[in-house]
């Protein structure tokens, strides 16, 4: 009787559990990083407190990544990987936003309760849509896990490519901050943009939950 054949192999770069060939938890930690940086951006800008702020869409975003600190999140990731990259990645987001806040609570403090307060213009024109889109890819990513299951390969790249096309538009839109595209007040463009931006990545941590 011959032996049943070996199971292929499949390496970390292969394996769609692992975008980008990381480890497990990785891409959380930099969707994490990416959003944190945001606000790092906005207290770090330097002029008038009121010279920049966040889009709203990085506050609903910021609820999200508190759900990556959940602990059964933090299960997942010491059940699914014993590397330390997800954990150097998740305390640098957590000590970056230490050191940030701190050092403009102590050199420029009226910063603070400026800066992290959503325009008051954009919070009424875009919350309801804003929520929509976050409640609304959330819940799509739950109902994909449900249809196909956590261990299917279609399952898996799915999720995948959300983590792939939510990390590539994080990081395209933390360019235009960089540049400068968002030092004035946040156009429709934007607004959009963080719409399908929040789609996507809600879906993702849908996925994850």
């Amino acid at each position: 009787m011959s032996a049943a054949p070996a199971p292929p192999v499949i390496d970390s770069t292969s394996d769609p559990r692992h975008p980008f060939g990381l480890p497990l938890g990785s891409v959380r930690a930099l969707m994490s990083l990416a959003i944190g940086a945001f606000f790092w951006i906005a207290l770090l800008y330097p002029g008038e407190p009121g010279a920049f702020r966040p889009p709203l869409g990085h506050f609903f975003l910021l609820a999200l990544v508190l759900m990556a600190f959940s602990p059964s999140t933090r299960n997942s990731l010491e059940a699914g990987s014993s590397s330390v990259l997800p954990w150097f990645l998740r305390v640098l987001f957590v000590g970056g936003t230490v050191a940030v806040v701190a050092f403009v609570a102590t050199q420029h403090p009226d910063r603070l309760p400026v800066r992290l307060k959503p325009d008051a213009d954009e919070l009424q024109r875009w919350w309801v849509p804003l929520l929509a889109f976050t409640a609304g890819g959330f819940t799509a990513g739950l109902i994909v896990r449900t249809l196909f299951g956590r261990e299917t390969v279609l399952f898996r790249s799915l999720r995948s490519w959300l983590s792939v096309v939510g990390l590539v538009m994080l990081s395209l839109e933390l360019g235009f901050v960089l540049i400068g595209a968002t030092s004035q007040a946040p156009n429709d463009f934007l607004q959009y943009w963080d719409a399908a931006e929040l789609a996507v990545v809600a879906a993702y941590f849908g996925t994850r939950a």
